[in-house]
């Protein structure tokens, strides 16, 4: 059959093609097509192994494929990063893992296996908690003015829940702004760290709010500064590290766990598992989750994640750089 003139007219005039693509280029992906892999590059039991659990399964109730949780823990991170690495290029492998991984590692190790800035697709962030400063209530000090000026009179053990973490950071910079002499311990992890200042074994210690809970709650221990540009929900009278002069970038560093696929993931496949992250985020589970951890952001889409890594990573790099780590 003979095309009408006006199909012509239109097919010569390029409207029909300038039409249709967008609306091709709007058209979300299939994903998943098959049951999707979620590495978690941590240990079960934390909160990185808990995003993994509660948005794989709103992945899982709106595609009705299934999907599994894989914690490949070890080297801070990086066995999970090089198991996805391996995973096929299909997208249906995923991994979360926290900001050391791809930031903190660079400093930690001498090399790593893999390249942070270029192996992998940056799906969706979530804030792992705000980590207030907490000093022991028998040192008797209610802000940092009184804390700086008590560490200048007494010796002071500052907990570190690990070698490079945010803990480190914030207690070097603090000795090196004021001239102080604390001494910086570094504990496996936070239970032993508070523990140390639950008994007052240690006067101060920076950690995560689900974690030093029992300490403030058995009256032990005094938040005083939060590293955040708002004060934290679960936290209302502790002013920020900024409302008490400390303007500078790094006590405002966002500790984060961010979903990622491998570099080869489809623009329109990111977008869509990225979409899908942000929808999570927003279910009363997840709500009362992140509540549970003191943490007042869900998950954040592709662009606010790689903006927030390209923007904070140099000032962590920079910062870590200063601490005179041995790498491994």
């Amino acid at each position: 059959m003979l095309e009408s003139p006006s199909r012509r007219a239109l097919l010569r005039a390029g409207i029909i093609t300038t039409v249709a693509a967008p609306l091709v280029a709007r058209a979300a992906p299939a994903w998943p097509t098959k049951p999707v892999r979620i590495i978690c590059a941590f240990p079960a039991g934390g909160i990185t192994d808990a995003y993994a659990r509660v948005y794989g399964e709103y992945i899982s109730q709106k595609s009705g494929q299934t999907v599994v949780v894989e914690n490949r823990a070890g080297a801070g991170g990086g066995l999970g990063a090089q198991a996805l690495l391996s995973a096929p290029d299909d997208g249906h492998t995923l991994m979360i893992t926290i900001s050391s991984t791809m930031l903190g590692n660079r400093v930690m190790y001498k090399s790593l296996p893999y390249n942070p800035d270029k192996d992998f697709a940056f799906l969706a962030m979530m804030s792992t908690g705000h980590l207030p400063l907490v000093v022991q209530k028998s040192i008797g000090v209610r802000n940092l003015a009184e804390f700086v000026d008590y560490a200048r009179k007494n010796r002071v053990s500052f907990g570190s829940y690990a070698a490079g973490s945010f803990a480190h950071i914030a207690g070097f910079e603090l000795n090196r702004r004021f001239n102080l002499d604390m001494t910086i311990v570094h504990y496996r992890g936070e239970a032993p760290m508070w523990q140390d200042l639950l008994t007052g074994s240690s006067q101060a210690a920076v950690g995560s709010y689900s974690a030093a809970k029992g300490v403030l709650d058995a009256g032990a221990g005094v938040a005083i500064a939060v590293p955040t540009t708002k004060r934290m929900k679960t936290l209302p009278d502790v002013p920020t590290f900024t409302e008490q002069g400390l303007t500078d970038k790094v006590f405002d560093l966002m500790s984060w766990a961010g979903f990622f696929g491998k570099a080869s993931m489809p623009p329109d496949m990111v977008e869509a598992i990225s979409g899908l992250m942000v929808e999570a985020g927003k279910t009363e589970r997840i709500q009362r989750l992140i509540a549970t951890f003191g943490i007042d952001e869900a998950a954040q889409d592709h662009r606010a994640f790689r903006h927030i890594y390209e923007t904070e990573g140099p000032i962590w790099l920079d910062n870590l750089n200063k601490l005179g780590i041995t790498p491994n």
